[in-house]
């Protein structure tokens, strides 16, 4: 197997930071070749807080991802997600200058880099342009124009959005940590790839993954991506409101949840005590679990209050046939499909990455936790094969030579990850 064959995901998350190794096995499954995880502890609601901090637990999760697949990791696919992602839907158009030619990918990427042109807020950029469905001469619903007659080309567009500051410290991060970043990808679309059929996608979804300081949204219709969204609230806001609740310290207000915690309080009886131990000889601390429930409940409910908002907000929410999927840390809380279900009226099942994992997969990996690392190794195949596709048709042309196809593999990175990496290439510091 090629070391190119071989993907790294970095999931710089909240609560932990993950670093997984895998590959496509023969059979088309994802292979696990190693993986490391750390706490994070330099990561606030998405978004980088503290640098050094983040760099060594980067290392740490990297360090220990090497030892365990035996590869050197110098590449990898980083997760990007925070509460000031947003996304909006554009459609855009050109004329062709000859209509008798069939359409090309050339044709296609030039429309898709004209949608990085549009006018942005200061200090926000355009992360990821999505075409969702073609239009050639007004004939709507083309799913693959390539190869059709037509004198113009239009297309609507899921085009997603972030604060270029925020990309620059995850950027910044990853480099200080003597790693290179092959590609920025929003971490709903990799939970997404790991955890949902494409039939769900065909029918409706709406991929919800509760993670420890950000909820990211991901919802899909007839295969396309139509709406994203991340909400700045996760598992550490329950653990925090145990702690609070509870006046009991951090570490064990999230034993607390973790080990007993439920998002129904009926499902507790009154009776049911679980004993803290107490600080520096003080006595052990009674808690009632329906108690503990009912903090959790509320919390919870504020949550897919969010998520429902979201939903309706899309213009989606009729089209949703195959309901919600719940991935993510905070999917492993009991009850949590019930609350959901019982809240917005719609199907919910708990999402496990094992769909697309080969067999000899470690257990702990097929936990709804590890989501989006492993999406992000799926997401970064994806694109590496695509990739390796498009160049070998282009190098059968005619006339092309190796400094061509570089130009177009330069051509069609984002402008977005172009300007960062420029900006750390013109400024080392």
């Amino acid at each position: 197997m090629e070391s190119s064959d071989i993907i790294v995901g970095l999931d710089i998350g909240t609560t932990k930071i993950a670093a997984i190794v895998g590959r496509r096995s023969e059979f088309g499954k994802i292979e696990i070749l190693g993986y490391g995880k750390t706490e994070s502890i330099g990561v606030k609601r998405g978004v980088v807080s503290n640098i050094e901090n983040t760099v060594q637990s980067i290392r740490t999760a990297v360090e220990e991802a090497e030892q365990k697949s035996d590869v050197e990791i110098k590449y990898v696919n980083v997760g990007i997600a925070g509460q000031h992602i947003k996304s909006l839907q554009h459609r855009g158009s050109i004329i062709r200058e000859n209509n008798e030619e069939e359409i090309s990918q050339k044709d296609i990427d030039t429309l898709l880099h004209s949608m990085y042109n549009l006018n942005m807020s200061p200090g926000e950029e355009i992360i990821d342009v999505i075409p969702q469905e073609y239009i050639i001469d007004n004939e709507q619903g083309i799913k693959q124009p390539i190869g059709m007659l037509g004198n113009s080309l239009e297309a609507n567009f899921h085009i997603i959005i972030g604060q270029t500051t925020a990309a620059k410290n995850i950027f910044k991060c990853v480099k200080k940590a003597g790693l290179e970043v092959v590609d920025l990808i929003l971490e709903p679309i990799a939970s997404s790839n790991a955890v949902l059929s494409e039939e769900e996608k065909e029918a409706g979804v709406v991929l919800v993954d509760i993670g420890g300081g950000t909820t990211d949204i991901a919802i899909f219709q007839e295969g396309i991506i139509r709406h994203t969204a991340v909400i700045p609230l996760g598992g550490d806001i329950i653990t925090e409101d145990v702690k609070e609740g509870c006046t009991i310290i951090r570490k064990h207000a999230e034993d607390l949840k973790v080990k007993f915690g439920s998002a129904l309080a009926n499902e507790n009886k009154e009776e049911e005590i679980v004993a803290i131990p107490g600080l520096r000889g003080r006595p052990p601390k009674e808690i009632s679990l329906k108690n503990l429930a009912s903090i959790v409940q509320a919390r919870m409910e504020e949550i897919i209050e969010h998520i429902y908002y979201e939903i309706k907000n899309s213009g989606y929410e009729k089209k949703m046939i195959a309901g919600i999927v719940l991935t993510g840390g905070g999917a492993l809380l009991r009850h949590a499909a019930q609350l959901t279900e019982f809240m917005t009226g719609m199907d919910t099942r708990i999402g496990y990455p094992n769909e697309h994992l080969a067999k000899e997969v470690p257990d702990e990996m097929a936990s709804p936790m590890y989501a989006t690392g492993i999406g992000l190794v799926i997401e970064g195949l994806n694109r590496l094969e695509k990739q390796k596709e498009r160049e070998a048709r282009e190098s059968e042309e005619p006339g092309t030579d190796k400094k061509k196809l570089k130009e177009k593999r330069e051509r069609r990175q984002s402008s977005f990850f172009k300007k960062i990496q420029e900006f750390f290439e013109n400024d080392p510091e």
